[in-house]
């Protein structure tokens, strides 16, 4: 059997001010948004822009310590795996989010 990798890396900018919770377990959970960007030139030579916005949970030690030096606009690399989850909202109809949980995540600093 082969072996396959459920692996993600991102590097951007956190976009929300990090949600820090206690599940009923006593487990911490961190939720937070962060926003790549990527520029790209057109054939005609126009420049395009584009933002992608990512579902970010971190988890008990991971979340504890992100709770420390995380906050909006905070730019950071974060390493973690692709999950796909269901849940019923509020008007009662399923949906299906992605998220990336990290693992681990470090602070992006200018020189």
């Amino acid at each position: 059997m082969k072996t396959t990798m459920n692996k993600v890396e991102l590097n951007g900018y956190v976009g929300t001010e990090p949600e820090m919770q206690t599940t009923k377990t006593g487990s911490k959970v961190m939720r937070i948004t962060l926003a790549t960007h990527e520029s790209f030139k057109r054939k005609t030579g126009e420049w395009v822009s584009n933002t992608t916005w990512h579902n970010v949970v971190l988890w008990n030690k991971v979340a504890e310590m992100a709770n420390e030096f995380l906050k909006k606009g905070s730019r950071v690399t974060l390493r973690g795996k692709l999950i796909n989850r269901e849940y019923t909202d509020k008007f009662g109809i399923k949906r299906t989010i992605s998220e990336v949980v990290a693992g681990e995540f470090a602070l992006n600093v200018a020189a």
